[in-house]
Formats: structure tokens, sequence, C-alpha cells
């Protein structure tokens, strides 16, 4: 019969277990990607929209209101045209280079390429500026600047003197 040698045995061997580390951080790294995908929604917000601009005619005085301050839109005509230009308020609001323009009929300003105080209309209760004493390139300069208005502003109203048929009523 053979005799028990000393040969050591190899040690029994141990299933390994789920729960090491390595196992842990990888099951919860996919319980959270679960969660961030099957968890619910917020609703979504939907932006108020602005109120709607009706196209309306103005005067000068009905229309000097519309210069950009205490948080009124911006407008200003030219050539009979009024242009809601409150998207370009760094240009056309308090304290940008056409502020002079808010608000008033911008058409003798623009064509000749001036901002002073002295080409717009004085008195706003007379008559529209007729653009007499306008040259064949200022008339090309104003329909220019009216064009490219009618490009990026929407036409909002039409400019009219006070007296006119089409001018409204006060108290309208």
């Amino acid at each position: 019969m053979a005799e028990k040698s000393d040969i050591p045995l190899p040690p029994p061997t141990h299933a390994q277990s789920i729960a090491s580390p390595i196992n842990l951080i990888l099951i919860s790294l996919l319980l959270i990607l679960v969660y961030l995908r099957l968890r619910p929604k917020p609703p979504a917000v939907i932006a108020r929209s602005p109120p709607p601009i009706v196209f309306r005619t103005f005067t000068p005085p009905a229309l000097k209101p519309y210069n950009g301050e205490n948080n009124m839109p911006v407008y200003l005509a030219v050539n009979g045209k009024v242009f809601d230009v409150s998207s370009g308020r760094n240009f056309y609001g308090p304290g940008g280079p056409y502020e002079n323009f808010a608000g008033r009929d911008a058409s003798r300003g623009l064509a000749c390429g001036s901002f002073d105080e002295d080409m717009l209309t004085k008195n706003l209760e007379g008559p529209l500026d007729d653009l007499k004493g306008l040259g064949d390139d200022e008339w090309e300069a104003m329909r220019g600047w009216e064009e490219r208005f009618s490009e990026k502003y929407l036409v909002v109203g039409k400019l009219v003197a006070v007296g006119h048929p089409e001018a409204p009523k006060e108290g309208s």
C-alpha cells in the first residue's frame, strides 16, 4: 500500500463573490445610468410670445412715445412707413447713434446722412416733411434705407399728418 506522503495539497478554491469592490462600482454606475435614462422629464415650458402687432396709422405725436424709453418699443418712420426697429435698440434706442430718429420721421436725416436734430420736423402737429430740396442722390439714399428696413424690420404702420382723413381720432 502506498504510504501517505508529505506532499502538500493545493488550497481549496473558493468561488469569487460578486460583491467585489470593482463589481459594486460597475453595478452602481449601471444603476445610475438606467435611472438617468428612465427618469421622468419635466414638462417643456413654452416661451410666451410677444403681443401681436397690429398695422395702424400713426401721426407724429402718436409716434413720439415709441422711442424706446419706459420699456416702449422703438419705432421710426421712413418715407411714410413706420418700422418696428426694437430688435436694433442698440442703434435706434436711447444711447444709440440713431436715437434722434426713434419715435420720429427719419426720412430726411437718413437721406442726408445726418443725425442732427435740425433734420427732424420741429412741429409735430404740422404737416409731414414733404422732402422738398432733396437731390437725386439723397432720394436714392433714402430709398436704400427704406429697402434695408423693409428687409430687416417689420412694418407696423404708416405715418400721416395730424388732421389727415386717415389719422386716428383723439382718444382712440
